[in-house]
């Protein structure tokens, strides 16, 4: 029987001493200890355990059953006595085994379990885990340190709840364990801050450090990918709990402000393999993106921050933040850093923002990554958003930012509706230039005119795909037609009527040859298509079309005919607008001549 067995194992040790312990001895134990559990001797094995006579043994020998103990409580049900016992019995393991044999026995236990089970068995070893640590004396710091990355190691491959009805369910318990996981470390954040108030000048950096890394890799896993705005029917969001709670902890120790402004060159380890400084540094880069939506969107420890800062500044620090979150593709982060770059917007007066800031890198990439989620992210909310934001940082701009930002959007966007966009823009501030009572003199002028080099111009000349730059094309022929209306030749405020022979030659010309060219072509293509619908079977033959000199998909005859008309129908807007602005500049001209004559 397994009882009789432990019986006897426990008491040939109970007359050796503790240095006379064998190795024999250890496996005698685990085995017959392991076969109570096993056989349902779990209130036995309790009361050999909690017998004061076998302390000494328990302290020596108790960490092997870890494993069988673990096993045994996910095998009872939560109602049944054995499962009861188990938990008795490990928290008496705790009390009782030597701290740093433990320590490795409940880290492995930690470290083996995979899948559904890590955060039960994680939420289920945190207690005990936490017990050792306190008792420990040697290495407090980095054992903190193992165990908190082990268990972030562990939680990170499981997937984050997003939605709301999947942040109820948890289905896998991570909302549960990360906040268990918290309360785990606060004893050891309160030790950091008790020695910090005994002394200013507090030099036990490691278990801080340690508190740090654990705070940083939260912040990239899970709360990077979390849902964090406020959900309707759940009244504590575990998640916004843990945000908290991981901001108290940087706020307590000392280290909220200096990680939302300083990067922490000095901190990061250094790799002789450059791989690994990349993923270090990569991994830096994402939480402190995070803690910076988490402070200026989430608001989370925004109590705590001094009202010092410019807003205009804040924008600076933030967006080398935001540019990290807008590289990425998951909605879930890429909407992070539309918001926070949307937050820091709102801050700021239009026109306040002097141009001196496009003199930092960032402020240049900023509006080229919103253009890339414009153009190319397929979710539409978050395109639109994207524009929105787009207009936000223009409009925040003064007058030469506005103009200098224009002129890099166009030569870099590579997009004809971004620069059609562009150019709407631009008519908007050369109307205010007009109308206000001061003059601007970046939207009049000879500013201007080098503005309209970029703008009235055709980047093929006559052999410029007019389909896929008709939205450029449009916004142009409307801002040359709104320029020769509100501009009379005799102000020339704009200057627009100074270079009209190099708009023509330029810009005019070439598209009247092009849409010439480009009618023709369509014009045969449908001719082509009727008459090769007349000749096939079916008017549902499928076949292949050439649009903007991409081949589409293959579509029936009938489908072909609609777009091929539909891109007749451009250019006939496209030549109605053209013929409007030729009539308005030989009216006015010929008026201006008439006048002189």
């Amino acid at each position: 029987m397994a009882v009789d067995e432990l019986q006897a194992i426990i008491q040939r040790c109970q007359i050796l001493e503790e240095a006379d312990f064998k190795g024999e001895d250890f496996n005698l134990f685990q085995v017959a200890g392991q076969k109570c559990l096993e056989d349902g001797y779990s209130a036995q094995l309790l009361e050999v355990i909690q017998n004061e006579k076998n302390k000494v043994i328990i302290k020596n020998m108790g960490w092997n059953l870890i494993s069988p103990v673990v096993r045994c409580i996910f095998m009872y049900k939560q109602e049944d006595d054995k499962r009861e016992h188990c938990l008795r019995i490990l928290d008496q393991l705790a009390q009782l085994c030597n701290p740093k044999e433990l320590f490795l026995g409940l880290l492995e236990q930690i470290e083996q379990t995979s899948g559904e089970q890590v955060c039960q068995t994680v939420m289920l070893l945190l207690q005990p885990l936490q017990t050792v640590l306190l008792k420990l004396q040697n290495k407090k710091a980095y054992s903190v340190g193992l165990s908190l990355a082990m268990i972030m190691n562990q939680l990170t491959p499981l997937p984050v709840p997003y939605t709301k009805q999947q942040i109820q369910e948890d289905k896998l318990g991570l909302c549960q364990c990360c906040n268990a996981v918290v309360d785990f470390a606060k004893p050891f954040v309160n030790e950091v801050v008790k020695n910090m108030e005994k002394s200013s000048e507090y030099n036990d950096m490691e278990l801080k450090e340690e508190l740090i890394k654990f705070c940083m890799k939260s912040l990239k896993y899970p709360l990077l990918t979390a849902q964090l705005e406020e959900l309707e029917g759940i009244e504590e969001h575990p998640f916004r709990r843990f945000a908290t709670e991981i901001i108290d902890i940087l706020w307590n120790i000392g280290e909220l402000i200096p990680l939302m402004f300083v990067h922490h060159k000095g901190r990061s380890p250094h790799w002789e393999d450059q791989e690994f400084a990349d993923i270090e540094r990569k991994n830096s880069a994402d939480s402190l993106a995070c803690l910076s939506y988490l402070v200026f969107v989430q608001h989370f420890g925004v109590e705590c921050f001094p009202v010092v800062f410019s807003p205009s500044y804040l924008l600076l620090c933030n967006l080398t933040h935001i540019e990290v979150l807008l590289k990425r593709t998951e909605e879930s982060i890429l909407s992070k850093g539309l918001d926070l770059f949307e937050s820091c917007l709102l801050r700021m007066e239009d026109n306040s923002l002097l141009h001196h800031y496009l003199e930092f890198r960032d402020f240049i990439n900023a509006p080229q990554d919103l253009v890339k989620i414009m153009t190319l992210c397929p979710m539409e909310h978050m395109r639109k958003k994207s524009l929105n934001i787009l207009q936000l940082f223009i409009d925040k701009f003064d007058t030469e930012g506005k103009y200098t930002l224009f002129r890099c959007l166009l030569k870099t966007s590579s997009h004809a509706g971004v620069e059609g966009y562009i150019i709407k823009n631009i008519k908007d501030q050369i109307h205010l230039a007009l109308t206000k009572e001061y003059d601007s003199i970046w939207f009049t002028g000879h500013h201007l005119i080098s503005l309209l080099d970029l703008v009235l111009s055709l980047p093929e000349g006559a052999e410029t795909d007019l389909l896929q730059n008709s939205d450029r094309i449009m916004a142009s022929l409307n801002l040359l037609r709104y320029l020769v209306i509100k501009d009379c030749e005799s102000d020339n405020q704009t200057g627009v009527w100074t270079t009209l022979g190099k708009i023509e030659q330029n810009f005019l010309k070439p598209l009247r040859v092009g849409l010439n060219m480009s009618k023709a072509h369509y014009e045969a293509e449908i001719k082509n298509k009727k008459e090769n619908r007349k000749e096939a079977h079916s008017s549902n033959t499928v076949c292949s079309v050439t649009v903007s000199g991409e081949k589409m998909l293959p579509m029936a005859t009938g489908m072909q005919l609609q777009v091929l008309h539909s891109a007749l129908f451009t250019f006939d807007l496209m030549e109605s607008v053209l013929a409007r602005v030729e009539e308005l500049i030989e009216v006015k001209t010929k008026a201006v001549i008439d006048e002189s004559s």
